[in-house]
């Protein structure tokens, strides 16, 4: 997904003097991954990243199994998760192994009195409900409903919501998350055949620096626990940066869906990847225009990884019973499909309104307790007539 971009001021050559206007030095700052060996960016700052007044005392958020273990279809209804004014205790993870956290979120309140940093992994948070503005230190993403919001590892940021009606499903990714390989050349260009392209990647603007000293509160997640940092700058205080490491939006209603004559399988909604695991956006299509074709997908075992589907809106053909902010988790080992009588249904059907976002790791996923609570104890036996 990485392309070279550029806001605000920044010297003509890297590594080199650039000076405020009181001749002072800017403080440069090299944002790399892999060490020195892949993307980075480079940042200036009015004041040293490095000004750090205080550490408070760490505390754990680490997600606990209810269960290690599943072998069951089971369904989870997120919207039942009570609203929380934090934005951090909001966050419930539900589901999570070794690469990925997944977590509903219905926080009311915008984050005004302190930043966050997740320093492990790379957020993909996805509105559901809810409007506003992503603010960083490379810039502000305006945000809508349907937005995927991809916040790199290591990026301060704070969100800032319209109002207190909103809900979002966070990805946390061990691993860098990016375009599918078969989507980008050999130089990362997003190829003619992808469903989207860089036009619709939402990148910051309105670079706000904030030359401010003062006693600024970052919470920062490393190995799940928070630490209460005070750092002694503003952390929005870039003049300018340029680079590949940078937060970015994308809207799913952007998705463009690949079609065909007959069923097409789940990897052609594929939208981003990460280290073992995959993200997907089904949005509304034209249904397959073979004459004898069945649109409803065809029963089918996840022999190498678990299934998790989360609802957005619109109908879905192959499901009898369907909410808003619903999960379906199926483990791999055991077969799925379509619920009886929605084959025969969608024969004919030429189009569908579903929007769902699905992710597929390939290690078995753990429960929560807090998935536990919100849980549809029933789902499993759904299939039976």
């Amino acid at each position: 997904m990485s392309f070279y971009y550029t806001l605000g001021s920044i010297p003509a050559k890297r590594h080199t003097q650039f000076r405020k206007p009181d001749g002072s030095l800017y403080s440069e700052e090299l944002v790399s991954t892999e060490g020195f060996s892949s993307i980075y960016s480079l940042v200036y700052h009015c004041h040293p990243p490095t000004l750090v007044k205080d550490i408070g005392k760490e505390y754990s958020v680490k997600p606990t199994a209810a269960l290690e273990h599943n072998l069951q279809n089971r369904s989870f209804l997120t919207f039942q998760t009570a609203p929380e004014d934090d934005y951090l205790e909001s966050r419930k993870v539900l589901l999570f192994n070794k690469d990925l956290y997944m977590s509903a979120a219905a926080p009311r309140k915008s984050m005004t009195d302190y930043f966050y940093k997740n320093a492990d992994a790379d957020e993909v948070i996805f509105v559901h409900e809810g409007s506003g503005t992503l603010k960083t230190l490379y810039g502000e993403i305006p945000f809508e409903y349907g937005d995927y919001l991809v916040v790199p590892r290591g990026i301060i940021y704070q969100m800032e919501f319209n109002d207190e009606k909103n809900r979002l499903m966070i990805i946390e990714s061990f691993s860098p998350i990016r375009a599918p390989k078969r989507y980008t050349n050999d130089h990362g260009q997003l190829l003619e055949h992808s469903p989207y392209c860089e036009r619709d990647i939402k990148l910051p603007r309105n670079l706000q620096t904030h030359d401010t000293l003062g006693d600024f509160k970052v919470l920062i997640k490393k190995q799940d626990h928070i630490y209460p940092y005070t750092l002694g700058a503003h952390p929005f205080g870039a003049i300018g940066w340029d680079g590949f490491q940078y937060p970015f939006g994308f809207s799913i209603h952007n998705y463009e869906p690949i079609t065909g004559r007959v069923h097409m399988p789940p990897p052609i909604h594929q939208t981003f990847e990460g280290h073992n695991f995959v993200i997907c956006s089904f949005v509304p299509r034209m249904y397959d225009y073979h004459p004898q074709s069945i649109p409803a997908p065809y029963n089918h075992s996840n022999v190498d990884s678990d299934e998790v589907l989360y609802y957005v809106d619109g109908d879905f053909m192959s499901r009898k019973h369907v909410e808003r902010g619903m999960i379906s988790l199926h483990p791999k080992g055991i077969p799925h499909g379509p619920h009886p009588g929605t084959v025969e249904k969608s024969i004919g059907k030429t189009e569908t309104k579903e929007l769902a976002v699905m992710i597929d790791p390939f290690y078995p996923l753990m429960i929560t307790q807090d998935a536990m609570q919100c849980e549809d104890p029933g789902y499993y036996k759904t299939w039976v007539k």
